[in-house]
C-alpha cells in the first residue's frame, strides 16, 4: 500500500491534506459545542479581582501552579469538576500552565478560605509543614495598581464586547451583575469596598489598617481574585 502510494505523488498529498483537515475538523469543532460557551456562573472579573490577577502573574505564581483540571479520576477527585473551555471566557491570558510545583488552583474558591491565604502567603509552611514555596510578605504592604485593573476593564468591554453592567446567570438560577464604574474614582471606590470585605476576613492588623486608611494591598487584591477561582 505504501510503495503504491510513493509511486502516486498527487494521491499521497491528496491523502496527507485529508488526514491533516480531518484531524483540523476534530479540534475546531469543540470550540462550537455549548460545552465550550461561557458555562453557568462564569462571570467578568470585578476591578480588585483584576489587580490581583494582576499580582498573581506579575508575581510568577502560574510559574509554578496550573488552573486546568483535566479530565482523569486523579484529578477531579483532587480538584473538583474538569475545566471547560467556557469557564475561560474572560481569561486575557490564560493561565492554564503545565508544571505544578503546587497544586492546580482552578477550582481554589471553593476550598480555601481568605485567612488560609493570608497565612500561606505570609509563610506557606504555617499552614503546609514542608512547603518549598517562599512568603511573599511584601504583598502585605505594596499597594495594589487600581489604575492598571481599571485600564483593563475598559479595554476587554470595548474591544472583546466582555458583558459588565449585564445580568449574568448563575448556578442558582439567579444573576449577577459585574460593575463597570464610569470614572477611575469611581474604580478606586468600588475596589475599596470588595477590599474592606476581604479585610474583614483577616488578622493582619496591618493590612486592617491600610484598607482603613482607604489603601489596598497586594495581598488583599489577590485574595480576592483567588477566592473567584471556583
Amino acid at each position: 500500500m505504501f510503495h503504491w502510494l510513493e509511486k502516486r505523488p498527487f494521491l499521497f498529498a491528496v491523502g496527507v491534506f485529508v488526514t491533516i483537515a480531518f484531524a483540523g475538523l476534530i479540534e475546531i469543532l469543540p470550540d462550537f459545542a455549548k460545552a465550550s460557551r461561557p458555562v453557568i456562573g462564569t462571570k467578568p472579573y470585578s476591578v480588585l479581582e483584576l489587580a490581583g490577577r494582576h499580582v498573581y502573574i506579575k508575581n510568577s505564581c502560574n510559574a509554578c501552579h496550573s488552573q486546568l483540571i483535566r479530565p482523569f479520576k486523579a484529578e477531579t477527585d483532587r480538584y473538583g469538576h474538569y475545566s471547560l473551555s467556557g469557564e475561560y471566557a474572560y481569561d486575557r491570558p490564560f493561565l492554564w500552565g503545565s508544571k505544578r510545583t503546587g497544586p492546580d488552583l482552578m477550582r481554589v474558591g471553593n476550598y480555601r478560605t481568605t485567612d488560609w491565604h493570608e497565612h500561606h502567603m505570609k509563610n506557606p509552611a504555617s499552614v503546609v509543614p514542608g512547603s518549598i514555596m517562599p512568603g511573599y510578605p511584601w504583598m502585605f504592604t505594596n499597594a495594589a495598581d487600581i489604575d492598571t485593573a481599571y485600564a483593563e476593564m475598559l479595554t476587554v468591554k470595548n474591544v472583546f464586547n466582555v458583558p459588565y453592567n449585564k445580568p449574568i446567570p448563575t448556578k442558582d438560577g439567579g444573576t449577577v451583575t459585574v460593575k463597570l464604574p464610569d470614572t477611575l474614582d469611581g474604580a478606586k471606590a468600588e475596589a475599596l469596598k470588595e477590599a474592606k470585605a476581604v479585610a474583614a476576613d483577616m488578622k493582619s492588623k496591618e493590612v486592617k489598617d491600610m484598607v482603613a486608611r482607604g489603601e489596598i494591598p497586594e495581598i488583599v487584591a489577590l485574595i480576592a481574585y483567588l477566592n473567584s477561582l471556583k
